[in-house]
């Protein structure tokens, strides 16, 4: 899979519903998220001394994180991520999970016993375990957020506001149906994202421009853990 661009702003409720307003003529939603956009719920890994979480802060050049992510409440539908940023664009890597499987990741228990979940040959699944082992790689916090998404086949553009962002060092709630979490970001802001291969069309740009937005370097689970400890 190749390298993505990924634009990140912080955005306000009244510039989402302005940028909103004029991107629908332009874009199509993503169909997969009804009408009102749907819940994204995640939770993330790091080793025994945040390496991953230090990167973030450090702003790595390479850098990587590892998550387990359903949508909508589809606890029987879970995706293993791995994300990887490099010279400031983004490649993510997905491989679906059983229930068996994701609970396994989620336990840290790595006897005998469970070597009949690791495939044999190359996969995400088997690079997560070999971490587990050599640096204790575990569970630390859940993030959800509730996103709503364009998509526009010319140049490959997502745009997602992602609302309403909470974080929660609960993990072994991951499943539950609601989660007792912590707002992450100012009140009455959010994250507007904009990920593209190699061009971003002008009309969707001059869409997104309304004379306020800023670039900025944003990480969901640096935040939360920042809120969460």
């Amino acid at each position: 899979m190749e390298y993505r661009n990924e634009l990140k702003f912080m955005i306000s409720d009244m510039d989402i519903e302005r940028v909103r307003y004029r991107l629908l003529p332009l874009m199509s939603l993503d169909e997969h998220q009804g009408e009102h956009g749907y819940i994204v719920r995640s939770v993330y890994f790091d080793d025994i001394y945040d390496s991953y979480l230090d990167e973030n802060k450090a702003g790595t050049d390479y850098r990587k994180k590892y998550r387990l992510r359903f949508y909508n409440g589809e606890v029987n539908l879970i995706r293993l991520e791995k994300k990887v940023k490099y010279r400031g664009m983004t490649q993510k890597i997905v491989q679906k999970l059983s229930r068996e499987e994701s609970d396994f990741l989620l336990s840290g228990a790595l006897g005998k016993e469970h070597e009949r979940i690791i495939p044999p040959q190359n996969s995400l699944l088997k690079d997560v375990y070999f971490e587990m082992l050599r640096k204790k790689l575990a569970p630390k916090c859940i993030v959800e957020y509730e996103r709503f998404a364009f998509v526009e086949s010319k140049g490959n553009v997502r745009i997602t506001f992602d609302k309403n962002i909470l974080g929660s060092r609960n993990t072994d709630r991951f499943y539950d149906f609601q989660i007792d979490g912590n707002p992450v970001m100012p009140y009455g802001y959010h994250i507007l994202e904009i990920k593209y291969d190699e061009l971003l069309p002008h009309y969707i740009l001059q869409a997104v421009d309304i004379g306020n937005l800023h670039r900025q370097s944003f990480s969901k689970y640096y935040t939360a853990r920042m809120a969460v400890g």
